[in-house]
């Protein structure tokens, strides 16, 4: 038998006929499947059409169909804002640095976690450090306001422990606010995201720690040679994952943070969407804010991607 015969057999004998039994068998999987895929459409492709209002001199009264044609005017209009440059610098600043501290901050609380024998105050720990993620951001700023006011139990240690003699206004200074938003969102954030790494961690085979041990590694060393190359792959695909949204910044934390005086540090391409967008009625720039953010996110995944692929790591496709 010829190699070609051979081929087309094999073909043959991998295709698996549908028959109408099978369909009636899997009928709730295929509903859902179908549901998913239309709910999919409504609310995450049919809204793409209104980009178009970028490209328009946008007007409510005459629609997307009659509203002005005007290209890239907005887009120029945009980047010629010195505003819109300062956001941007802003967002990128907080996004970077929410991703750098977040992330390390995760995956040390993690692997801390994972190193108490104690059952019992390892689940209570674990439950503890989640219970932040359900907070709304309100109920965390008006904790951070309390705590960070002149007569808060931030500026009462400091003066008593004789480091400053006054109150520090922490919310008038522009050089506190971005360490105050970063902070925020790793006591927020640190216990769910360490979820998947404590996952990660679970699934190490425990006879690489037995070896680990018998040949005198400690606890450090354990961590280093067997911990941190089991869970390296989960690590670069998360990493890749949070790469785009860098410009996710955050909008409820910085516009209930921010105030007059630290404005300049404070907005982010969100904010300036809600003011200038929806405020002020100019959609057609807000929506150029934010193809722009959407632009850019897609290019850090894809950036980031191929530098994993060509390293020879973990990659998203």
């Amino acid at each position: 038998m010829s190699a070609k015969k051979k081929k087309k057999q094999a073909e043959t004998e991998m295709k698996v006929k549908i028959t109408w039994k099978e369909v009636k068998q899997q009928k709730v999987l295929l509903f859902w499947s179908a549901v998913i895929v239309i709910y999919g459409i409504i609310f995450y492709y049919l809204p793409l059409g209104g980009w178009l209002m970028a490209f328009q001199n946008y007007k409510p009264v005459k629609g997307l169909l009659h509203s002005e044609f005007v290209g890239l005017d907005k887009f120029k209009r945009l980047f010629s804002d010195s505003t819109f440059i300062r956001v941007i610098r802003n967002t990128l600043a907080m996004g970077l640095i929410n991703l750098v501290v977040t992330f390390v901050m995760a995956i040390l609380f993690a692997i801390l976690l994972n190193e108490i024998r104690q059952r019992r105050t390892k689940k209570v720990i674990q439950t503890v450090s989640y219970l932040p993620h359900f907070l709304s951001w309100i109920i965390v700023t008006g904790i951070l306001h309390d705590a960070l006011s002149g007569t808060g139990i931030v500026n009462e240690l400091l003066k008593n422990s004789h480091l400053t003699e006054h109150s520090v206004d922490f919310f008038a200074h522009t050089s506190y606010f971005w360490p105050i938003v970063a902070f925020a969102n790793v006591w927020k954030e640190t216990g769910w995201n360490a979820i998947i790494y404590l996952s990660a961690i679970t699934s190490i085979d425990p006879s690489l720690y037995e070896a680990a041990s018998i040949d005198g590694a400690g606890r450090l060393a354990k961590i280093m040679h067997v911990t941190l190359p089991g869970i390296k792959p989960t690590i670069i695909i998360l990493l890749l994952m949070n790469v785009g949204n860098i410009l996710n910044a955050g909008f409820e934390i910085q516009y209930l943070l921010g105030n007059g005086l630290v404005k300049s540090v404070s907005e982010t391409i969100d904010i300036y969407v809600l003011k200038w967008g929806i405020s002020q009625g100019d959609y057609a720039i807000g929506t150029a804010a934010g193809i722009f953010k959407s632009v850019v996110s897609i290019l850090l995944i894809v950036i980031a991607n191929q530098i994993a692929k060509r390293s020879g790591e973990e990659r998203l496709y």
